[in-house]
């Protein structure tokens, strides 16, 4: 039976490798780590062979079957799919089609990125990574050819950018593990050599031990109600603070799981959806049932003294140093960048999308701000992702990165 979005997006690793097989000799491998890739099944000469495709979801059910059919025309007059595009990588660098630099540049090629960002990575690639090792095959490559490359870029102070390129140089060899032309992400081996960037906004917990303490931190919280809701509602939806405290019941759709705020109270002008998991939905219902049954107040969180005033913009800080996380630990807004930390290196979801969920200022190719229903799918797909991680973390059932993930 062909495959289907559906069938592919539930599929869920096992402890052994599995072939979802979609139909003329195509079929999505799927790692026991959970990445999926596209393959393709041929013979030449009675002999078989196989040509990845590329990572789903980056290449899409519908962008794998266009690339089968291409390659089945490509077969029959003759031409190896194969060869031919090794022949082509080839041509167009001058290395060997296994080398770092080919791979990443076919990484490069399937990422849905804002055109500004997808340049920012291409010339980190290319002034800092492509010297030292594009040449080399990434078979061969070790946890020192990269911490070598970050620590030139420390020595310029770069230490941000240096977090940043090994997190993508992480992401290339997954690829090329994906892709069968390594065997390991070496860079997995570089998580804590680096120099810490300087640079300190707002203090945010993106160690997952650690953010799994503070979860059950949350959770045992015995404040108010409406202050023990909002705590536990945080780093499910990672809003700005005063976006959360604001919130209002009309905006708020508990059966379709939806949050809709009006542009008057974004940051950016622009109005914006929190797509809510069902952990979220549970704790607007838990506290929703708090409230007198002739609660006439708009607001989903309000004032201890006053209805008609949100609550406090300090009622939530004061909760946590109450709890003991002082000020260089944790903050409201710090959820914030511990979503965007760890839906992007551990779970594995596009830049772009989470920039979006965060209500960032994300451009199209033409300039112009993205409306808020953009990737709703895959945004919500990655709240519910992101909501089942943080319970894992909260019950002590995941401690660390996985040892596949970059550095």
């Amino acid at each position: 039976m062909p495959l289907t979005d559906v069938a592919i997006r539930r599929a869920k690793p096992s402890d052994k490798p599995q072939k979802l097989t979609d139909g003329g000799g195509l079929f999505l491998f799927l790692t026991t780590a959970g990445a999926k890739s596209w393959r393709w099944k041929y013979r030449v000469a009675g002999k078989e062979k196989l040509l990845v495709i590329g990572l789903y979801p980056d290449v899409t059910l519908a962008m794998a079957r266009a690339a089968r059919d291409d390659a089945r025309r490509l077969l029959a007059s003759g031409v190896d799919p194969g060869v031919q595009r090794k022949a082509a990588a080839t041509a167009r660098t001058g290395i060997n089609p296994d080398s770092f630099e080919v791979i990443a540049r076919e990484w490069l090629r399937g990422r849905q990125w804002v055109p500004v960002y997808k340049k920012k990575v291409e010339a980190w690639f290319e002034n800092d990574v492509f010297p030292a090792i594009g040449a080399r095959r990434a078979a061969e490559l070790r946890a020192s050819d990269f911490l070598g490359i970050a620590r030139k870029m420390e020595e310029r102070k770069a230490f941000e950018s240096a977090h940043r390129v090994m997190q993508n140089c992480g992401q290339v060899m997954r690829y090329a593990v994906a892709t069968d032309r390594a065997e390991r992400n070496p860079v997995a081996d570089l998580r804590g050599a680096l120099v810490p960037s300087p640079e300190k906004n707002h203090a945010a917990v993106v160690d997952p031990v650690q953010l799994g303490g503070l979860l059950r931190a949350l959770h045992a919280y015995t404040g108010t109600p409406v202050v023990r809701a909002a705590l536990q509602l945080m780093p499910l939806v990672f809003v700005r603070p005063g976006e959360l405290r604001a919130a209002e019941w009309a905006e708020i759709d508990l059966d379709a799981g939806l949050w809709s705020i009006p542009a008057s109270r974004m940051k950016m002008r622009q109005p914006h959806i929190v797509p809510l998991a069902r952990q979220a939905v549970a704790i607007l219902q838990t506290l929703k049932a708090t409230f007198p049954t002739d609660y006439a107040g708009p607001y989903v969180f309000p004032g201890l003294r006053s209805d008609a005033r949100p609550m406090s913009e300090v009622a939530v800080l004061a909760a946590l140093r109450s709890m003991g996380f002082d000020k260089d630990t944790v903050t409201g807004h710090g959820f914030r960048a511990t979503a965007r930390t760890l839906l992007d290196e551990v779970l594995g979801f596009r830049p772009d999308i989470i920039e979006h969920q965060l209500a960032h200022a994300v451009k199209d190719p033409n300039g112009r701000a993205y409306n808020r229903t953009t990737h709703l799918v895959e945004r919500t797909r990655m709240m519910h992702e992101w909501a089942d991680y943080l319970d894992l973390l909260r019950t002590g059932n995941v401690v660390a990165l996985r040892p596949d993930q970059g550095a």
